[in-house]
């Protein structure tokens, strides 16, 4: 039996990527909220990681290590995206930036990335407790 739950860090340790990831493709969002004809971006990584976990990913399989990969065959393989939304946009200049839903976005990715930190923090201390035999 493997003390240290690899799946599970390497999980956590990819989420804090994307989210990691993510704050910095709001606060681009956010600087460029009066360029025009800029079109938001947005960071694709859950939908791919639950179809990993699921089973449902379609990957590839490589018989060379000059081949390209296909697809995500386990949590490690999975990293984040960056996507541009190319939506039609309401303002005359075609930017496509709301500054309500980003700050939402802002928000709601902090505290992801808050959990996140706080569960990777509580595995790495679990591990030490269990290394050191539970003395101080």
């Amino acid at each position: 039996m493997s003390l240290i739950n690899n799946r599970a860090i390497t999980l956590l340790e990819r989420s804090l990527d994307a989210a990691s990831m993510r704050q910095k493709v709001i606060s681009n969002n956010l600087a460029n909220i009066d360029t025009p004809n800029y079109k938001r971006s947005d960071v694709s990584f859950e939908s791919t990681l639950q179809q990993v976990l699921q089973g449902n990913a379609l990957s590839g399989r490589r018989t060379d290590a000059r081949h390209m990969q296909i697809g995500a065959a386990s949590v490690s393989d999975v990293e984040p995206e960056l996507v541009t939304d190319r939506s039609t946009s309401m303002r005359q200049d075609g930017n496509n930036v709301d500054i309500d839903v980003e700050m939402t976005n802002l928000a709601e990715n902090q505290i992801l990335y808050n959990a996140l930190t706080q569960r990777i923090n509580g595995k790495f201390a679990t591990l030490k407790y269990a290394i050191s035999e539970g003395k101080r």
